[in-house]
């Protein structure tokens, strides 16, 4: 047989069948050249190194530029950065369903990064106050992409079975990015001043959008990505199941009391050294997240080699130095301790970032829901981080900073117990049910129900 009739019998076969990408093995090890993939590999770390600075927005540097050089109140400037944050909770969990479906991914970062590069130079020019808050809300809807799509490409990239490794990589260059990004807008605004800082993270943005063009498509299986793989070809399961899987429920419970408590410990920190040193804030804050920052690249590395025995292990380490990190803030106001106390926060985050994507990837698997399920818990986390600094700041006002970090602390304890308690280890094992298992299996119930009837 020649190899061109062989190929004909084989497209014959997989006439009608989906397009799935790679071939992939039954353990969600994907089989492809490994140059290609390596390219590809390399693309994904890329883009996640250069959407570290655009993923933030403007943060902080939009409050100084509006109070500072504008003449905008505290509460106007306030109210342009919590319209941001509202266009990215209404629109994480619906981003996340689309993310899902569509086979356009890269496309989908690219296009969010040209947005938000505009977006930003509209905010750096504008004299309008609709404007500017417009574009505020687009810049936060935009960065809803990301997550998902990194997260997405990353399973269908590389299949399950390497995705330990590739989601502590892709936290390690979005956080070596935090940093790189923090010493260009500091050398943007000293050259330039503050507009530097607006072109500096425009660059970055298009940056981002070229460096996502890179990867492969062609290499990412979709199905994989979107987690509709049980061993038994493509399943897709009702969006309710996802809403009322228990075990999705007590996960995404004890990431809300974890950003519930973590939120509001840095602001709260900065009020606090602000209180008795105001011309040092500034400064302290800065060195306070670039030391997080630099903590997170070892720590997200670790973490993703460590998943691959334990998740939950892993995880019960980032939640158990929460509470701790909140009392040592009671203990001292010298800057130096408060500094070396975000040690911790680069432990828990560097933690986080990593073990959570995973814990999620695993208790979806199956479901074709993926990402849909990333969504909606970063829309319950950013509602929760909300909640966080308004209930916090109302403590502080009545009792006192110490107050404030005692009351984050035992919501940190309480996370702490829920995630031991009620959330098992979700490492995949041989045999184990998925949940799409259990709602294929509840149909056949129910028909075989509705037949004997």
């Amino acid at each position: 047989m020649s190899s061109s009739q062989a190929r004909q019998m084989l497209d014959s076969a997989n006439c009608g069948q989906p397009n799935r990408g790679p071939a992939e093995t039954p353990h969600g090890q994907v089989s492809r050249p490994r140059a290609a993939t390596r390219s590809s590999e390399r693309a994904l770390g890329t883009t996640a190194f250069f959407l570290a600075d655009v993923a933030d927005g403007l943060g902080p540097f939009l409050v100084i530029e509006l109070t500072s050089r504008r003449g905008w109140t505290a509460a106007q400037a306030g109210l342009a950065m919590a319209v941001l944050l509202v266009g990215t909770v209404c629109s994480q969990t619906f981003i996340g369903a689309w993310i899902d479906r569509t086979r356009h991914k890269t496309w989908a970062i690219s296009v969010a990064c040209c947005i938000i590069g505009a977006a930003v130079l509209t905010v750096c020019y504008a004299t309008s106050a609709p404007l500017i808050y417009s574009s505020q809300v687009m810049i936060g809807i935009m960065v809803s992409v990301f997550p998902p799509a990194l997260a997405a490409l990353s399973l269908g990239l590389v299949g399950r079975h390497r995705l330990p490794a590739r989601a502590g990589r892709n936290e390690a260059c979005f956080h070596a990015g935090n940093v790189c990004a923090a010493g260009v807008a500091m050398a943007a605004n000293f050259l330039w001043g503050a507009s530097g800082i607006f072109w500096g993270v425009a660059m970055m943005a298009v940056a981002s959008a070229v460096s996502a063009r890179w990867i492969d498509e062609s290499r990412v299986d979709y199905e994989l990505a979107r987690g509709a793989d049980d061993g038994d070809g493509p399943s897709i399961v009702p969006w309710r199941a996802i809403l009322l899987d228990r075990r999705i429920q007590n996960f995404v419970m004890a990431v809300v009391l974890f950003h519930f408590a973590n939120a509001a410990m840095l602001p709260l920190v900065g009020q606090k050294v602000a209180k008795t040193n105001e011309r040092t804030a500034q400064s302290m804050m800065a060195l306070c997240i670039i030391i997080a920052q630099v903590v997170m690249v070892p720590v997200a590395l670790l973490a993703s080699r460590l998943c691959t025995r334990s998740r939950r292990a892993v995880f019960l380490v980032g939640f158990g130095v929460l509470p701790m990190r909140g009392l040592l803030y009671t203990i001292t106001d010298a800057p130096r301790w408060l500094m070396a106390n975000q040690v911790l926060d680069g432990i828990g985050a560097g933690i986080f970032g990593v073990a959570a994507v995973l814990m999620m990837a695993d208790l979806t698997r199956g479901t074709g829901r993926f990402n849909f399920a990333q969504g909606l818990m970063a829309t319950a986390i950013g509602l929760g981080a909300a909640a966080s600094q308004c209930v916090t700041g109302m403590l502080v006002d009545q009792f006192g900073y110490n107050a404030g970090f005692y009351f984050l602390s035992a919501v940190a304890g309480l996370a702490l117990t829920v995630f031991y308690l009620a959330v098992p280890d979700t490492l995949p094992l041989p045999g184990k049910e998925t949940l799409a298992n259990q709602s294929r299996a509840s149909d056949v119930t129910a028909t075989a129900g509705a037949a004997d009837g």
